[in-house]
């Protein structure tokens, strides 16, 4: 089996989906990997870094999706304007974070060419997968570099500083969302020396941010129904979130920087922050909204852009954890190949259906779109499916 790793053409991708460091793993396991010429450069990693590790370079792109049975890359073309769409060939295989849940429209066309494709966010969260979960490797640096962005537009500095000039007291950090990005920015800004509250409609959360030293912030809704498959929080009604906001507004008035992590797989990010809670901010303060990608969970958000508004700094980072492209290539890369070492075995190809997580986060197989939720998005019958 031929592993292709093209150079990814996202609009300012700098990661790359697999590392030199992964391959001996990978040609122990009966795989070659081709890699198209400085795919890795930019994260890093030099052809001569590949070719060291045995990896043969591909002189083009054409050659690369010629001879690779499976392509691995961060994202998936850029669909109906990249010419990768017309690339691919029948059975070959596509495997990396495709969004179909966002973007379900382009399996359409993967199915027709007869390719098998397996989307890295529909991986399950059962222990077994837990080393193929790009979602939370990519979240954990995402939440890193939210706290390194907010402490740097902020007017104050994070920690406490005893000086001669008096004592400087600690900025006050608030985390919404205490997922995986969410744990990772309070353990960052505590790391800086800020005071850390968060909040998270989870309570089952509450012991884990504790732990990292920050005050979880008790909110008198209901959240008995917040938590979904595989513990993630789950949309709630308009209701649910007017009533949370009103809570929230206090705690965000005594705030320095806000981070909000808080997504839902699929859908658009909840409104968490109105312009009128922003208001109530000091001005001076800033947010981070980690969910922009999916419209943002502050009101006046704007993603892709940092803008001023009523004195608050709002910033809305799109695809943050390609910043920090050596490590976010590195964690992923073993996400990738702790899937590939799955899916082949001894040289071969092993597509064990039977597997939860191989057919859980396969979308499209046989020139159909098999995976139930994709299929629902298309306006596809639920029966039927390969």
């Amino acid at each position: 089996m031929i592993i292709g790793v093209p150079v990814e053409t996202y609009p300012d991708e700098q990661r790359v989906a697999l590392v030199p460091s992964v391959l001996p793993r990978l040609t122990k396991a009966g795989m070659k990997v081709l890699v198209e010429s400085r795919a890795g450069e930019k994260a890093g990693f030099s052809d001569h870094l590949y070719t060291e590790q045995s990896a043969a370079i591909a002189r083009d792109r054409a050659q690369l999706f010629a001879e690779a049975d499976i392509i691995v890359q961060l994202h998936g073309p850029e669909w109906n304007s990249h010419p990768d769409v017309s690339s691919f060939r029948p059975q070959q295989m596509l495997l990396g974070l495709l969004d179909p849940l966002g973007s379900p429209e382009p399996f359409r066309e993967l199915a027709e060419k007869g390719v098998s494709a397996f989307a890295l966010e529909l991986v399950p969260r059962i222990s077994r997968a837990q080393s193929m979960d790009a979602l939370s490797s990519m979240a954990t640096i995402a939440g890193y570099k939210a706290v390194l962005i907010a402490a740097g537009m902020l007017n104050k500095i994070f920690p406490m500083l005893m000086t001669a000039a008096g004592t400087v007291t600690p900025a006050r950090s608030f985390v919404i969302g205490a997922g995986v990005a969410g744990l990772q920015a309070i353990a960052t800004a505590r790391r800086l020396g800020a005071v850390v509250l968060a909040y998270d409609v989870r309570p089952a959360v509450k012991e884990q941010v504790e732990s990292l030293g920050a005050q979880f912030v008790s909110l008198d809704l209901e959240t008995k129904e917040a938590e979904g498959a595989g513990g993630y929080a789950k949309a709630m009604d308009e209701d649910f979130y007017r009533r949370q906001r009103e809570m929230m507004t206090k705690v965000l008035a005594e705030s320095d920087a806000v981070i909000t992590t808080a997504a839902i797989p699929g859908k658009k990010a909840p409104i968490l922050i109105t312009e009128e809670m922003v208001k109530s901010m000091r001005e001076g303060s800033v947010i981070v909204d980690l969910a922009a990608e999916t419209g943002g969970n502050c009101e006046v958000t704007r993603p892709g852009e940092t803008i001023q508004i009523h004195g608050v700094h709002v910033a809305g980072p799109l695809n943050l954890a390609s910043t920090v492209p050596y490590h976010a290539s590195q964690m992923y890369s073993r996400n990738i190949s702790a899937f590939l070492q799955l899916l082949v075995r001894d040289g071969k190809l092993h597509l064990d259906l039977e597997d939860q997580i191989l057919r859980e986060s396969l979308v499209v197989h046989n020139q159909d779109v098999v995976h139930p939720r994709v299929r629902e998005l298309l306006g596809l019958p639920a029966t039927g499916a390969s």
